[in-house]
């Protein structure tokens, strides 16, 4: 004697419909729901386990019982022959969600500020520079006054030892101690 196949319950919700069909496996509950797509895989249907449910389904075995998304009305087995599955975008049954729209190309970015303030850090390394020049001109011109008073005051200096050690021989000669 032949054993009875053990029935699960499947439910999706197809169209404005939630449905359930009671089959022994996977591939026989999309057959009965009439589709080719694997809904469990990507949980469109899955495993039932409300027993209220899982009874009706189990009563007709193979069926599909519908009945309005969101009602507590009892299932009905006068579904259409081939229900109407969404379609979910590639980009969703990959789990990244729904695709986006492409987003319109991006104006040129305006440069105007950008240039403006560019211009400025030129002007001012510019003026930093002619700075720095006119710095190390008045520098030299300095180390060149400074080298000249120097040498002025070494002749001036040289001038007065001479004078000082004249003065002193001529103190020594006339009996002075120093």
């Amino acid at each position: 004697m032949a054993k009875a196949p053990r029935l699960k319950v499947y439910a999706a919700t197809m169209g404005f419909y939630e449905t359930v069909v009671a089959a022994p496996n996977q591939t026989a509950a999309l057959k009965a729901w009439g589709v080719r797509r694997n809904l469990l895989a990507d949980d469109t249907a899955v495993v039932v386990d409300d027993d209220a449910v899982a009874a009706a389904a189990l009563a007709q075995p193979g069926v599909v019982l519908r009945r309005a998304i969101g009602s507590n009305d009892a299932y009905t087995a006068d579904a259409p022959a081939k229900l109407d599955v969404p379609k979910r975008p590639a980009s969703a049954a990959r789990g990244k969600g729904p695709a986006k729209k492409p987003q319109p190309p991006k104006p040129p970015a305006d440069r105007t500020a950008l240039n403006t303030a560019e211009r400025a850090v030129e002007a001012l390394a510019a003026e930093r520079r002619r700075e720095t020049a006119a710095i190390d001109r008045r520098r030299a011109e300095l180390e060149a006054e400074a080298t000249a008073a120097g040498r002025a005051f070494a002749a001036r200096d040289k001038g007065l030892a001479r004078e000082v050690e004249r003065a002193r021989a001529a103190f020594r000669k006339a009996g002075g101690s120093a």
